[in-house]
């Protein structure tokens, strides 16, 4: 009974032997070798790479020079190191070890296997080197990551007299591109145009791609401009740079200019470029003729063109159009995979998310990184707070718990399914690959829960880490303080924040100026302001908000007009600030003015804030039924922000027949909202309608409600003191509301009159 070893061994050797007898490739050395050259044209690699095997093993017949020059480029198709490592020793062990073609093949395939330590050997050993030899070693570096090393060999080439082809320029300037370094970016280009082959499509596009990569798009068109035959590479390679650096417009006009000229057969990586931009400016209708075009080139089921269109279409929000491009692709990636799951996870579908998770794993795709956040980022609430531990335990199962990005996304999921105590757990594990975003979502996340002292013992924690408070860390923080109204803690990280050198920066500046203005402090927001560089829009609208919010309405609105004369374009958020000072001080027809300018002149929709600005500055100003006309044509369905803001103006001007309908638009969207009640109430008793407001308070006791009651507090030492209405819990109550009532007569000696009785007689 032969072993099964030996079986495979017998069976082996006799399929070889029938290989050998059934063609008549192999009956001479001149056919053998014209087989594998054959084999190799058709590129047939795996075939031929078999084919010298059976050579070597079962024959004694020589390959050839030009044989061995195709097999290395077998393996450097493949990028099969282990073979181009064998065939590389068999050379050694021939005539043919001096062959400098040779050589230069070698070279060149080592770098496409990314041995470069072998490919620096056998070029340090050439006893003869030309050009190509040069280019192939800078090309191995070049596509390795080691720039620094392929622009010192380019310098040494140089320095002997060899002059650059078109290869050796556009490798380097490739190399050039991964440094970085926009400086040595230029030298190399200035190089290049002095260069006899500088003017070469090859260097022309590496030119435009290495200036795209730079972020200088300016210089990327110019070279662009320049080129009199642009060929795909030329209007890929600007089409793609216009896209990913955020000139979507300009892509897409390329594009239609590239199409126009009718020359090109358009391929996969342009048409992933375009919808990439029909993805940003959020153009369904675009990117549907896009899918059209692509369809009629024939690029229908290709996996690239198919997984950009699914990108395209989940973006715009189209999931059904997407889910049909995807199953229409031959061979779905994983790219295309997490096209789908994005799309469906970020409109909020978690089922449909979920089941294309569950699908990609059946069919034995391995999810990544990417997979794995955009899952978690779909489990957004307390009812996935069970998927989602669910999904954390499969990151375990699969390694993944060592990935920063993958841990910080389900740190961030735990913050937003409101289960602080897990994400702490998950935050202490990272120690080991802890990075700024970690710090930053867990110090997020506890602003959330109001948790104010923990915020701040992260941040004194993360001093002393290997990752340092950065501007979005210090924005966190002062948010915070800005949201409870912390100055004092405020004043303390603005210290930290001019220690480390950060108080200039623009965006730890405009957190500064965010965090004294609704502090009240706009004396130091003021002086913080004038004190920056170059002020941005928001910078102008954090003080404009900050003085209208205060009542400082005139010192508002000129700093929104100084900002107007300096040519600096207002966002929404000044718009805010502006409207809410024309409340404050009655102009009417300012505010109209300026709530037309909002969109006519600037182009800004008008958002519910502005609406409700409008509202209160019609509605303080006594003009109730116009500010009830506003509302019922307003461009938004009113919330009920909207009405109350009416409702209070009512009860001011004691109207009750629009304070009924204000009221009762409330009652409508919040059937449990206690202040509708107890305003529309006070509106009665400032009438005297004490029969409507004992209905009124009927309705309350039969659903329940009682009036929410107000609460302040206030931090002295690092402790917070919490007050609500006739609560006399506190130790010191005696002392505050003997200070409370000496209040009370000095402000009714300075002439200040409360209009308390209707009020206190009705609650």
């Amino acid at each position: 009974m032969l072993s099964k070893f030996r079986q495979h061994r017998l069976l082996f050797a006799w399929n070889w032997k029938v290989l050998f007898s059934s063609f008549s490739y192999f009956r001479t050395q001149q056919s053998s070798n014209d087989y594998i050259s054959t084999l190799c044209k058709q590129n047939r690699f795996e075939e031929a790479l078999r084919a010298f095997d059976f050579i070597q093993t079962n024959t004694h017949f020589q390959v050839t020079p030009s044989s061995f020059a195709h097999l290395i480029l077998a393996c450097s198709s493949l990028k099969s190191l282990e073979h181009g490592r064998r065939i590389h020793n068999h050379l050694l062990r021939s005539i043919s070890a001096s062959n400098v073609i040779l050589n230069n093949h070698i070279i060149n395939m080592y770098g496409k296997c990314g041995s470069l330590l072998h490919a620096r050997e056998v070029f340090d050993t050439m006893s003869e080197r030309n050009l190509v030899s040069w280019t192939s070693m800078i090309a191995g570096y070049a596509q390795n990551n080691c720039e620094v090393e392929a622009v010192v060999l380019y310098k040494d080439m140089l320095r002997l007299g060899l002059v650059p082809d078109h290869f050796a320029l556009g490798n380097i300037v490739k190399a050039c591109a991964n440094t970085k370094s926009k400086e040595l970016g230029q030298q190399v280009h200035g190089h290049v145009i002095k260069s006899v082959n500088g003017f070469h499509q090859i260097v022309q596009n590496a030119l435009i791609s290495m200036y795209t990569k730079f972020d200088c798009l300016d210089s990327a068109m110019a070279v662009f401009e320049r080129i009199v035959m642009k060929d795909l590479v030329s209007w890929g390679s600007i089409i793609a740079g216009c896209a990913q650096l955020g000139y979507e417009l300009a892509a897409l006009s390329h594009f239609k200019e590239m199409v126009r000229l009718d020359s090109y057969c358009l391929n996969e990586y342009i048409f992933g470029s375009v919808f990439s931009a029909c993805s940003s400016l959020l153009q369904l209708e675009y990117g549907r003729q896009l899918h059209g075009l692509s369809l009629k080139f024939g690029l229908g089921r290709n996996h690239i063109s198919c997984c950009s269109v699914c990108d395209m279409y989940a973006k715009c929000g189209c999931l059904n159009s997407a889910r049909k491009a995807f199953y229409q692709a031959d061979g779905a990636d994983v790219v295309s995979w997490n096209a789908m799951i994005a799309g469906y996870a970020y409109s909020g579908n978690i089922e449909e998310a979920m089941f294309f998770f569950s699908n990609m794993r059946q069919l034995g795709m391995k999810p990544d990184q990417i997979t794995l956040v955009c899952v978690l980022c779909a489990c957004s609430g307390c009812a996935s707070l069970h998927l989602g531990r669910q999904i954390h335990s499969y990151i375990f199962k699969m390694g993944f718990d060592l990935d920063a990005q993958v841990c910080n996304t389900v740190l961030a999921m735990y913050a937003k399914c409101l289960d602080l105590s897990d994400g702490i757990k998950v935050f202490e594990e990272m120690s080991a690959i802890r990075d700024a975003v970690s710090w930053n979502a867990m110090i997020t996340a506890c602003m959330q829960y109001d948790e104010l002292d923990e915020v701040f013992r992260l941040l004194r924690t993360m001093q002393v880490s290997e990752s340092r408070p950065d501007q979005i860390t210090l924005g966190n923080v002062l948010s915070s303080c800005a949201s409870l109204a912390t100055l004092d803690l405020g004043n303390q990280v603005h210290g930290y924040c001019v220690k480390i050198g950060l108080e200039f920066d623009i965006t730890v500046a405009n957190s500064l100026m965010d965090m004294y203005a609704k502090c009240g402090e706009l004396d130091g927001a003021r002086r913080l302001f004038q004190l920056m560089a170059d002020p941005d829009v928001i910078s102008w609208s954090c003080l404009v908000v900050g003085y209208a919010q205060f009542g400082c309405a005139f010192e508002a609105l000129e700093l929104f007009r100084k900002m107007q004369g300096l040519g600096i374009k207002p966002n929404h958020v000044t718009f805010v600030g502006v409207l809410s000072a024309c409340s404050r001080v009655g102009l009417v027809e300012e505010a109209l003015h300026y709530y037309k300018m909002l969109e006519i002149e600037h182009g800004i929709v008008p958002t519910k804030e502005h609406c409700s600005c409008m509202v209160d500055v019609l509605a303080r100003a006594g003009q109730l039924e116009e500010a009830e006309r506003f509302i019922t044509q307003m461009p938004h369905e009113p919330d009920i922000v909207v009405w109350k803001t009416l409702l209070s103006a009512c009860r001011l001007h004691r109207n009750v027949e629009i304070g009924k309908r204000a009221a009762e638009s409330i009652m409508k969207l919040d059937p449990m909202n206690s202040a509708a009640f107890i305003l529309l109430s006070n509106i009665y008793a400032s009438n005297g309608s004490w029969d409507e407001v004992g209905k009124i308070r009927k309705v309350m006791r039969d659903r329940g409600l009682r009036k929410d009651s107000g609460k302040s507090w206030i931090r002295i030492k690092g402790r917070v003191h919490d007050f609500s209405a006739e609560d006399h819990s506190h130790i010191q109550s005696d002392v505050i509301l003997k200070t409370l009532e000496d209040l009370f007569w000095e402000m009714k000696e300075a002439g200040y009159a409360p209009n308390l009785p209707f009020s206190v007689k009705c609650l």
